[in-house]
C-alpha cells in the first residue's frame, strides 16, 4: 500500500483527476477543465464567470450612450457660454471706446 489516495474526476469517477478548479475547488480529468485567463477551470465556472463579463458589458453599453449625450451637452454649453462671454467683452470695449470720444 502506498498511501497515496488518488483524486478522481467530479464528472466521471473512473478517471483521474489531474487539477482542481480554483473557483469551485472540484477536482476535474483533463477532459473537464479549460485555460481561462491563465487558469485551469471547469466548464461550470467559466460559464459563471463569462455570464457575469456579459452583464457587465451590457451594463456599459446600456450607460455609453447616455454619456456620450451628456458630454454632449456639457460641450455645447461650455462652447455657447465662451462665445456668450465673448460678446459681452467686446460689448463692453466698444462702450468703452465710445464713451471715451
Amino acid at each position: 500500500m502506498t498511501g497515496v489516495l488518488a483524486q478522481r474526476c467530479w464528472n466521471h469517477e473512473t478517471r483521474e483527476a489531474v487539477c482542481r478548479c480554483p473557483e469551485c475547488r472540484h477536482s476535474f480529468c483533463r477532459e473537464c477543465v479549460t485555460e481561462h485567463e491563465s487558469r485551469l477551470l471547469c466548464a461550470a465556472c467559466i460559464a459563471r464567470l463569462t455570464q457575469g463579463e456579459r452583464a457587465r458589458r451590457s451594463l456599459m453599453r446600456r450607460a455609453a450612450p447616455a454619456g456620450m449625450m451628456l458630454a454632449a451637452l456639457l460641450t455645447a454649453w461650455f462652447f455657447y457660454f465662451a462665445l456668450g462671454q465673448a460678446a459681452i467683452t467686446l460689448v463692453e470695449r466698444a462702450e468703452r471706446v465710445s464713451w471715451q470720444q
